[in-house]
């Protein structure tokens, strides 16, 4: 991110000769995410930024800014790739309402839709929110970004009840595997009840959750989260289906005040509790579901089916990656 500021200050920025412009380090990127490391740089890595130009401008600027630019910058080349990606300078010169369509499916200068905060995957809610505005001489980065920096109250509701769904209808099946002796079954089940325990809290602290290979990263920088971190990460070493069940059950009941504190709802009893008459202690996520969809305000967020965002009910990365994809997939899901 250093290095891009500087690029842009240094090197970008004079070539524009007057053009209005705005210019950031924002979408897709480790950097983005604050989660570059020296790996990052073994590939497609070098001084980057986004540059918005009114539309109609865009040709003219980016071959100036390709005429122009030095081999290399502090160090580092300005022309880079890898095997997956051809050669290129590291100036993206676009405007804002193709570069928003392109990268979510929409332009967040326009109302936004039900579909489009619900077909938009948290990753790319992530990029676009996160990274660095340089310069917003248009007046439009800063403003889009506030605009989707987080959920409407109702939806957020929603969301939230959908991802204590998910958690409530696996919380038996570790310990139900473990006693029919499927120990990889129970062990697998630990991992996914994990993760989306990891996603709940993301969403309960307004954060969204980055895909799988930063989930984890994002979720330990949270405040308050090293106690139900070490549970998770118990439960997810342990060797056997009581121990899992234990520390799960810790991660359940410090995740459950964590709602209480929201305030969404009236307080629930965060103690885990027999799952019917089965030897398995569950929390009863479906009483947290229940419980924040009866504070829907809204009548047609409150209508929705109980299928959530995009990222709730698929994790395939073709659909995902896809705007148009995703938003055929919401529609069809979510009946929107």
């Amino acid at each position: 991110m250093q290095l891009s500021r500087a690029f842009y200050t240094d090197v970008v920025r004079p070539l524009l000769a007057g053009v209005p412009h705005s210019a950031a380090l924002i979408g897709p990127g480790s950097e983005v995410l604050d989660c570059d490391t020296e790996r990052s740089t073994d590939h497609d890595w070098g001084p980057r930024v986004l540059l918005f130009v009114p539309r109609g401008h865009t040709a003219a600027v980016s071959d100036t800014v390709t005429a122009h630019l030095p081999d290399t910058f502090a160090g580092y080349p300005t022309v880079f790739g890898s095997d997956r990606s051809p050669p290129r300078h590291g100036v993206h010169v676009t405007d804002t309402a193709t570069w928003f369509r392109d990268r979510l499916g929409f332009d967040p200068a326009q109302p936004l839709t039900t579909l489009d905060w619900l077909a938009t995957p948290w990753q790319r809610l992530a990029e676009v929110t996160g990274g660095e505005v340089f310069h917003d001489g248009l007046n439009l980065l800063e403003p889009a970004r506030a605009t989707l920096r987080w959920y409407p109250a109702d939806l957020w509701r929603y969301i939230l009840a959908c991802q204590w769904d998910r958690i409530a209808e696996s919380e038996a099946f570790p310990g139900r595997c473990g006693e029919a002796g499927d120990d990889l079954g129970s062990a697998v089940l630990t991992a996914r009840l994990a993760a989306d325990l990891q996603r709940l809290t993301l969403l309960m602290r307004r954060r969204y959750p980055p895909y799988a290979k930063w989930l984890g990263t994002a979720y330990t920088r949270l405040t308050g989260t090293a106690e139900t971190g070490e549970a998770l990460s118990r439960a997810t070493a342990a060797t056997g289906w009581r121990e899992r069940e234990h520390h799960l059950s810790l991660a359940y009941e410090r995740t459950a005040a964590l709602h209480n504190r929201l305030n969404l709802t009236a307080p629930l009893d965060p103690a885990v509790r027999p799952y019917h008459d089965r030897p398995f202690q569950v929390l009863g996520g479906h009483r947290y579901a229940t419980a924040l969809r009866a504070g829907i305000t809204d009548p047609a967020t409150a209508a929705l089916p109980p299928a959530g965002s995009i990222d709730q009910f698929c994790d395939n990365t073709a659909v995902l990656t896809d705007p148009a994809r995703a938003r055929t997939a919401a529609r069809a899901v979510l009946g929107l």
